[in-house]
């Protein structure tokens, strides 16, 4: 039958995608006996931009699979091999802090050291989320992600609320909307000299051109490389640039099963080069669907 149309993320939705895979699959046929480097490239050109960036990302990831199979060395090796492990932290979403409370304790209980907190939506809310946070674990390393919610005034704000509570996050991931670049760099260079916090772009770095103005600009210490936004090769293509140019990287995702979070821990722990990782959306699912891959 028809397939249902998706909420669009990525300004994808499921026909499109479907679509585009099928176009990229006829260029796979066309190049089947080119190098790998032509193959993708022969991908990216039939999936352009942003508009097909998770599909492009999932035929991007087949391909190198099936190279690395073909060649039998793991992924991670193939990426570099600076490592066969990563390890991720845990999202509390926007709950109630007495729901934050019971999966904080549970998440210290399984041996989770870093949270990563969804804030955003309002103020005087996150900052009882994260008073209720500290009680049971009081020793855990914060992430701030405010998904774009916050003014640069805002932000600043939380920043400023926390240090009273003497909590200091390590990260302070997109706080402001992915337009407002100079409140973006309001915020990094408030928080970074008031309080040492380095601040991440995410939704800000949709690409190469938003990575080399971010990185030109000064406009954030971090930025989040996510496959299903950027494509393969185009978060190597990110990737390559931050490292020339002294910038941290994080490494997360959109919500993935273990195949795609699989392939994304393989590149992490293969390229050794990410300050802060947060891989874990497949152990947020309320049903697992793929059957073998890493194990926790």
């Amino acid at each position: 039958g028809e397939a249902p149309v998706l909420p669009s993320v990525t300004a994808e939705d499921q026909p499109a995608a479907l679509a585009a895979v099928g176009r990229a699959c006829a260029a796979l046929v066309a190049a089947r006996s080119a190098p790998l480097g032509a193959v993708l490239q022969d991908v990216a050109d039939a999936l352009p931009g942003h508009a097909f960036a998770s599909a492009r990302a999932g035929v991007e990831m087949a391909v190198i699979d099936a190279v690395a199979n073909s060649i039998r060395i793991p992924l991670w090796r193939l990426f570099g091999g600076a490592s066969n492990t990563v390890t991720t932290d845990i999202t509390i979403p926007i709950v109630t802090p007495n729901e934050a409370a019971q999966l904080a304790a549970k998440y210290r209980g399984q041996g989770f050291q870093t949270l990563k907190l969804k804030v955003g939506k309002n103020l005087n809310s996150d900052i009882e989320v994260l008073k209720a946070i500290r009680l049971v674990h009081p020793d855990c390393s914060f992430i701030l992600d405010a998904n774009e919610g916050y003014t640069a005034n805002q932000a600043i704000e939380v920043l400023d609320r926390l240090n009273e509570m003497g909590v200091t996050p390590v990260l302070f991931e997109q706080p402001v909307h992915r337009d407002d670049w100079e409140g973006l760099r309001e915020v990094s260079i408030a928080a970074m000299e008031k309080y040492r916090v380095a601040v991440a772009a995410d939704e800000s770095c949709r690409g190469l051109h938003d990575a080399q103005k971010i990185i030109h600009g000064n406009l954030a210490h971090v930025i989040n490389i996510k496959l299903a936004k950027l494509g393969v090769l185009g978060a190597l293509e990110v990737i390559d640039a931050a490292r020339k140019a002294g910038v941290a990287l994080m490494i997360g995702g959109m919500v993935e099963t273990r195949i795609a979070m699989g392939f994304a821990g393989h590149l992490a722990a293969g390229l050794g080069c990410f300050s802060f990782i947060d891989l874990d959306t497949p152990l947020l699912l309320s049903e697992d669907p793929v059957y073998g891959g890493y194990e926790g």
